[in-house]
């Protein structure tokens, strides 16, 4: 980010063309990359969700084979997600967070989560990726500006 902003300043202190060509190709990708990572968070949401709620259940699943040895990635599960188990609490009662109160389905809750948060990424990434766009039609019109005032003299 430093250097696209050097680039930005120096070509709009120098007047040089080619520097800020450069700030507007790394602008321009810089756009290509917000663009698709807020589609990915509307159309991939799902794929996301049902990898998640796999290793939930992996995780679930190894722990009743053996549950004497622990689970941390389950209590990692329960405590991030704010859920314990998956039909009832009961199998998986000492991997449960204390301050719980009720039963929450931890399939249900990765998924209500996972697509409020992608959601909100989407939404931030293509907010910034219009406000990109404004950085590239400014960069683009004061290089229009610099070229056309050194036709003149």
């Amino acid at each position: 980010m430093m250097a696209v902003g050097f680039f930005g300043c120096c070509g709009a202190m120098r007047e040089s063309q080619c520097v800020l060509g450069s700030f507007f190709t790394c602008l321009l990708v810089i756009f290509a990359a917000e663009v698709t990572t807020g589609v990915f968070a509307f159309i991939g949401k799902g794929v996301a969700i049902r990898h998640v709620q796999t290793m939930y259940e992996e995780a679930y699943n190894d722990y009743l084979k053996d549950r004497g040895k622990g689970n941390g990635t389950l209590v990692t599960f329960h405590s991030a997600f704010q859920c314990c188990g998956k039909e009832s609490p009961e199998q998986v009662q000492p991997t449960c967070p204390k301050e719980l109160l009720g039963h929450k389905n931890c399939i249900d809750e990765i998924e209500t989560i996972i697509s409020v948060k992608l959601q909100l990424i989407g939404i931030v990434g293509i907010g910034i990726a219009g406000l990109t766009i404004f950085g590239m039609i400014f960069s683009m019109v004061l290089c229009c500006a610099i070229r056309n005032s050194r036709d003149v003299i």
